[in-house]
This record gives C-alpha cells, structure tokens and sequence, in this order.
C-alpha cells in the first residue's frame, strides 16, 4: 500500500491508499527564510516559530526523483498575529479590528483592479476637505473602509482624509482610534499605477473617563499600509517590531518578515518630488544638490509606495515645505503631508524599523500634537543618519 499525504489545519495526516501507477514523492524541508520573532510553539502546527522554520524547498535542492514535489508552508498574517496577542497577554479586540482592516484593503484592490471595466476610475465631481477633486476611487475606499470599521464595533471614531468631520462610530463601547487615507496616491489611479492605504491606531482610555482627544503618534500602538495592488501589507506594532506580508492565490496575508533599515548606504535612495525642489527653502536645496549625487533617486508618486521602497533599501523620503512657488498662493508653508493619517502613519513605521521622522522645523512628527484632524506636515522620514543630518540642516 502507498501513502498520501493529507495537509489538514497545519497538521500532516497520513492515509494509506492504494499505491498510484506512477507514485509521486512529497518532501518537506524546512528553512529559516522570513521568521524573526519569537512565539511559543501552537499546538497542532507543522512549524516552529521559535526557531521560524517553514516547510520550504531549499535553493539548489535536488529532486531524488522525477516525482518528488515540494511543498512549501508560511505562517499567516493571523496566526502571527494571535501568537503576539497571546505572548503580550493581549485581547482578541485587536484582532478583530485588524480583520477589518485587512477585509477593507481586498475589497479597496478588488475595486481598483475592475475600476476601468465599472467606470470607477474617473471623477466624483466634488472635493475633499483639502479642496483636491475627489475620484469615484476615493469614495469607494472611504465607503468600504467606513462599513468594515462600522461592522468590527471595535472603534470609537475614525478619521479619514475623504470625511472633514470626525466619524463617530461606536462611541461607549468601542476601544480604538482610526485615523486612515483610504486611497493615497490617488492620482495614480487613472494611470494604473501603485496607491496605498494608510492607517494609525490608538487605544481610548479604559481606566478612566474618554475625552476623544486626537493622539500624537507617539500614542498610536499600531500603524500600517497595503500598497495596492501589488499585494503588500505592512504593519508597525508598538515596541515590537515593522512586519511586511504579502498575499497569495487564496487572499491570505502570509510570510511576516521584520523590516529592519539597512545600515550600509550603497542601496539608499532619495525620493522627493523632484519638480518642487526650486520651491523648497534653500537650506534644503542646498542639502539636496549636496547629497543627490551619493544615492539613487526614486519617486512614485504615492506616499505608501514610495516609503514601502525607504523601508527595503534604506534612504528618505521627504516632501518639504513649499515656501518659494513663483505663485505665492501655492506655497504652503506647514507642508502638504496629513499629520495623523500619513506622517505620522510612516514615521511610527520607520521609528518601528530603526528609523526616524522629523517636521520642517526638525520637530520629531511622532511627538506633534495634533490640532484638528487633517492637519499638514512637512515631512522627512527614514534612515537615521540622513534625517537627523537634514533635521541640523532644518534647525539652523
């Protein structure tokens, strides 16, 4: 009699069958490629996270036959997420929230990807608070994003770049702050390139009374972003870590990798919209046309795009304040980044990844307090040694 091989809910369950004509040979071979946390093992799994191997064909392996197949597991977005839950003695009400979250980003990629098809690519025919035209995009991210918090009862109130109000939600029984963009880099969108979705959390009060108040992003614990559509999640968790995922045929977010600023400089970019850099002040000109040359220049267009390259390969990102436009109606002296829903989002990100994140002023962004909710910023953000440089620059 032969075996066959059944993959049931991480367990590995033989069943003898008659043996096939032509018999095929499973192997499982483990690798260490993709783990670096540290949760105690889950009863019933094939792998070890202690020791993060997964069940992977090795590069240069050989096939001892012509039948043998590899079969190759990663750990999911959930099941990392329950072991960090578990580990810091946590709640499961983060993970419904983060369920949610993720829902909304398939349902947002979904609509992008059949955009050109159901005409959902052009114009609203409004604006948004910030008086930018609003795509039908935009409100079709906003509409998701809303119902899937709405319907998770985990949220007090969000704020979303397409609302100008405050959207109240579950205001005596929900435990978080969502501050999110639903669709950044939307002027992608026509033109079938990358965009993103943003978003910060932060806990209400519960030892006490709850005044709503909008958080610093030093208060957040958690903040991410799905670049769209190329099937990426990142996600910073407070004092544990910047993790990416990516998706696979069957929609799961898989494969938590730690992100980490690479300290070696040769794979560092600059990414800034190079079309502006005679409006920037001149102390920041000069900065640029005396570092320019050391690095590669890269720029997409979309702040979740550009950033998810900052974090692989290490480098800034900046969008400075605009102060010397020969139009002096579009200069824009306090920045163009939203505070609480994009600077502050990336900057807890890359503070998670060994980075750092500061304002026009040399002001760390994770330790502005925000006014009112859409907020702008200058921004600079990414590896240490390039924004504190920038930052003396800024601070003389």
């Amino acid at each position: 009699m032969g075996r066959r091989f059944v993959f049931c809910v991480g367990q590995l369950v033989r069943k003898h069958t008659t043996r096939p004509a032509s018999p095929t040979r499973v192997t499982l071979v483990e690798t260490d490629e993709g783990r670096h946390h540290d949760p105690p093992r889950a009863p019933g799994c094939l792998s070890d996270q202690r020791d993060h191997h997964s069940l992977a064909p090795v590069q240069g392996a050989k096939h001892q036959d012509e039948g043998e197949t590899m079969i190759r597991f990663e750990q999911t977005f959930t099941n990392f997420l329950l072991h960090h839950q578990e580990r810091h003695n946590r709640t499961y009400h983060f993970l419904i929230l983060m369920d949610a979250l993720i829902s909304s980003a398939k349902h947002i990629e979904h609509y992008y990807l059949t955009g050109a098809l159901k005409g959902n690519l052009g114009l609203a025919g409004n604006v948004n608070v910030q008086g930018e035209d609003v795509l039908r995009m935009d409100q079709i991210a906003h509409e998701i994003a809303i119902h899937y918090l709405r319907v998770s009862g985990r949220v007090v109130h969000a704020i979303s770049e397409e609302s100008e109000k405050i959207i109240p939600i579950n205001t005596e029984g929900g435990r978080y702050f969502v501050y999110f963009d639903p669709l950044d880099g939307s002027s992608n969108v026509p033109h079938g390139l990358p965009v993103g979705f943003l978003f910060g959390i932060a806990k209400r009060n519960l030892e006490g009374p709850e005044d709503g108040h909008l958080r610093a992003g030093k208060d957040y614990i958690a903040a991410g972003m799905f670049v769209i559509p190329t099937g990426t999640f990142t996600l910073a968790l407070k004092d544990a870590g910047t993790w990416r995922f990516h998706i696979d045929e069957t929609m799961e977010f898989l494969k938590p990798t730690r992100m980490i600023l690479p300290e070696d400089s040769k794979d560092w970019e600059l990414s800034f919209n190079v079309a502006n850099r005679y409006t920037y002040a001149e102390r920041v000109q000069d900065w640029i046309e005396q570092n320019e040359r050391k690095y590669a220049f890269r720029y997409l267009g979309a702040l979740a795009g550009d950033f998810h390259r900052i974090l692989s390969n290490g480098g800034i990102f900046m969008y400075p304040a605009i102060v010397n436009h020969p139009n002096p109606e579009k200069n824009k002296a306090q920045g163009k980044i939203r505070l609480m829903y994009e600077a502050a989002v990336v900057a807890f990100m890359c503070r998670e990844a060994g980075g750092t994140a500061v304002d026009e002023t040399g002001t760390p962004i994770l330790d502005i307090q925000p006014k009112e909710p859409h907020q702008r910023t200058a921004l600079y953000v990414g590896s240490k040694p390039l924004v504190n440089d920038i930052a003396r620059v800024l601070l003389c």
